[in-house]
């Protein structure tokens, strides 16, 4: 018996099963995205926190339940409100935990787990995701902004900014470089945000979709089951797989939900929670807003973190 055999049938199946699942909450969350972007200004953000800072960065991170974001919408999102004046602390804290605590991926979450636990499942990822959010927040609101920030981000927007989506590096909403007045404009606005968080992250998730189904139907389960024996080692690789897959968190849950049945549930969750705030394309996205020493270990603490919470978690029998 061979460790890999693909069979075009089976791939179908399984690719198209994910795919039909997964794309309505990704359009649902790019819609959600596309009015935050158009409509909540950080003017507006700013009324909403309070004054006292840890309560504020606390609030930041239950934000994401008002203004649900994908994670690469609130890193463009944070950088324009980084440059109107919002502290470090609650944009980090916003910008970790918007993807995660919201409610399309409160609902995404129990739809794919579905028998398999998922009140639990989707309050332990919801929970952690704040937790986690708030503690990066509360660390980085301590250090000086000069060594977080690149030059130039905590200060007033140029004339002509650029942002950068999933895929590439393009002019920052174009006619829209100012918060749009009317209706309409914003209206404009949070259409052609929809759309270009839509198509950019649709392709991550394809291929994402794709992988994950030769796994499940063309690898052999021998190869997957000495790593998924093991907690430690079933937590760590799958935080590898979601850096590597860089899925957007409206969908992430039915690939972990239906690709890794032999992992433990606290390997999943590590999943659910890591790669949403870092995988490949946010590399690159963070280098638009900190410095490379500070994406590199914000990588490092929140691999750690959220590596042995899990298997802290996973030792207490969940």
């Amino acid at each position: 018996m061979t460790w890999f055999s693909f069979h075009a049938g089976d791939f179908a199946v399984a690719f198209l099963s994910v795919l039909l699942e997964g794309i309505p909450f990704l359009l649902l969350g790019s819609l959600i995205s596309g009015l935050v972007d158009a409509f909540v200004s950080p003017e507006r953000l700013a009324k909403i926190l309070p004054r006292n800072p840890l309560a504020a960065v606390c609030m930041s991170g239950l934000l994401g339940l008002l203004f649900p974001m994908c994670e690469c919408g609130s890193v463009v999102v944070i950088r324009r409100f980084l440059r109107k004046g919002l502290p470090v602390g609650c944009a980090v804290t916003y910008m970790l935990g918007a993807p995660i605590v919201s409610p399309i991926v409160a609902l995404s979450t129990f739809a794919a787990f579905r028998g398999q636990h998922p009140l639990e499942m989707t309050m332990l990822r919801l929970g952690m995701g704040f937790v986690i959010a708030v503690a990066v927040g509360l660390i980085l609101q301590r250090l000086p902004v000069s060594t977080v920030l690149l030059p130039g981000i905590a200060g007033p927007m140029p004339s002509s900014p650029s942002t950068r989506t999933g895929l590439r590096i393009a002019p920052s909403e174009g006619q829209f470089a100012e918060q749009p007045t009317s209706l309409g404009a914003r209206l404009q606005k949070a259409v052609y945000s929809a759309t270009t968080d839509f198509l950019d992250v649709a392709v991550f998730f394809i291929i994402g979709a794709a992988i994950t189904s030769v796994l499940s139907t063309a690898v052999h389960r021998s190869v997957l089951d000495p790593l998924a024996a093991n907690p430690l080692a079933a937590i760590f690789s799958l935080m590898f797989v979601a850096v590597a897959l860089a899925l957007c968190s409206t969908t992430d849950a039915f690939i972990a939900a239906t690709s890794f049945p032999a992992f433990p549930m606290t390997a999943k969750l590590a999943f659910l929670v890591f790669g949403p705030m870092f995988d490949l394309k946010l590399y690159w996205l963070y280098g638009l807003i900190f410095k490379r020493r500070t994406v590199l270990l914000l990588a490092l603490g929140l691999f750690f973190g959220i590596g042995v919470t899990c298997w802290r978690l996973n030792r207490l029998g969940f």
